[in-house]
């Protein structure tokens, strides 16, 4: 499947060159370990580039959405890694001029919205401020490849009235987060109106993928059904169900960045499905992958979910799950990239939920959605 890429999906081999050609794109990609990184990789490595990504340090591997390319005869061939921190100008400065990329797509940041209102400074730093540090960098290296920019959705902040948000949609972040990307979006169009440089802004809205982060609202749901039929806990907890996400495919939206930097001019672009559904419409399909189908008591923080066939209590919220502030509706517009860039999303929120709850459940149970389907009607046939 497209979305489990493996080492036997790469070309078999690769034959070395002690020098660039003249004519190679290369990419660096910050965040290159996140679930956009390695989607980006995988696309930017089969068209042919020469893909460079930054990485932080640790004590553990953090690397595990990467292996298989590290595994693959693309490493220190096609793809290099270094180790780096956009907080460090220093390092970003000698890094862009040893590197010389073509094309700059710069995906790091502290990007939970949640863990935002924790660590806000930081917060403001990784996500900010490294921007104009890496900006910065390309400019004094000569400012003559293109530039990228993962902005979000959280700019809008969820107002209702301002639905479907489009790149004229007037700004309203309700997080830290969102206040630093904020800063991201615009310091990365001043550099382009200042210094005439390529700079592009992606303002993706909600994009998920099985290599999606464990604490992100949609893996989390899938990760705790899977374990909810493995008997290894007994239900869901979750903060706000009205909220309303317009949720795609994080490999149907990396395709969207490379199309920005690919234009004759450039611009800022949503990238969004143009449709929404709430955290409770994402529960319901998800066990419904399952054939359990959910029956819904009370409201707000009393809401509870039940197997409508069992009676069994599968969902429950919990207060603590609440933001400080939130962000209840969004819900993109995304004719320009349509228009402009000829991008469109292939996988649908159906399938999208699919995806991921076939993956959480082959990991934790070893089963696939269908074989778990099978194994309990033959149960209920006994």
């Amino acid at each position: 499947m497209a979305w489990l890429k493996t080492k036997a999906m790469l070309p078999p081999k690769i034959k070395k060159e002690k020098r660039r050609h003249t004519m190679q794109k290369i990419a660096l990609i910050t965040g290159i370990t996140g679930q956009d990184g390695s989607y980006l990789a995988e696309f930017l490595l089969e068209k042919g580039y020469e893909v460079h990504g930054l990485i932080r340090r640790h004590s553990i591997a953090n690397t595990s959405r990467i292996d298989h390319i590290i595994k693959s005869d693309y490493n220190k061939v096609k793809f290099f890694l270094h180790f780096a921190d956009t907080t460090d100008s220093s390092n970003l400065m000698r890094l862009v001029a040893e590197i010389r990329p073509t094309e700059v797509y710069n995906l790091a940041a502290q990007s939970h919205v949640g863990v935002s209102f924790e660590v806000p400074e930081y917060t403001a730093e990784a996500t900010g401020v490294s921007t104009l540090k890496l900006l910065e960098a390309i400019r004094v290296n000569g400012g003559s490849c293109r530039y990228y920019q993962a902005s979000t959705s959280e700019l809008f902040g969820g107002i209702p009235e301002t639905a479907p948000q489009s790149e004229t949609t007037p700004f309203y972040p309700k997080s830290p987060y969102g206040a630093a990307k904020l800063y991201s979006y615009w310091i990365t169009v001043n550099y382009r109106e200042s210094y005439n440089m390529f700079t592009c802004n992606g303002i993706l809205f909600n994009h998920e993928s099985p290599r999606r982060g464990e604490n992100f609202v949609t893996r989390k749901i899938t990760l705790a059904i899977a374990n909810i039929i493995a008997g290894r806990r007994e239900k869901l907890s979750l903060g706000n169900m009205n909220a309303k996400r317009d949720w795609g495919f994080a490999g149907d939206y990396v395709e969207g960045m490379w199309l920005m930097l690919q234009q004759d001019k450039p611009g800022d672009y949503v990238l969004a499905t143009n449709e929404t559904h709430t955290v409770r419409e994402f529960v319901e399909a998800a066990f419904a992958e399952l054939d359990i189908h959910i029956r819904w008591e009370g409201t707000g923080v009393n809401e509870k979910g039940y197997d409508a066939e069992s009676g069994r209590l599968l969902v429950d919220v919990n207060p603590e799950f609440y933001r400080p502030a939130e962000v209840e509706f969004l819900w993109g517009n995304c004719e320009k990239a349509e228009r402009e860039l000829g991008w469109k999303r292939n996988i649908d929120f159906k399938g999208l939920v699919s995806m991921m709850m076939e993956a959480d459940l082959q990991e934790i149970t070893g089963m696939s959605c269908k074989e778990y389907k099978n194994k309990k009607q033959k149960k209920n046939e006994k």
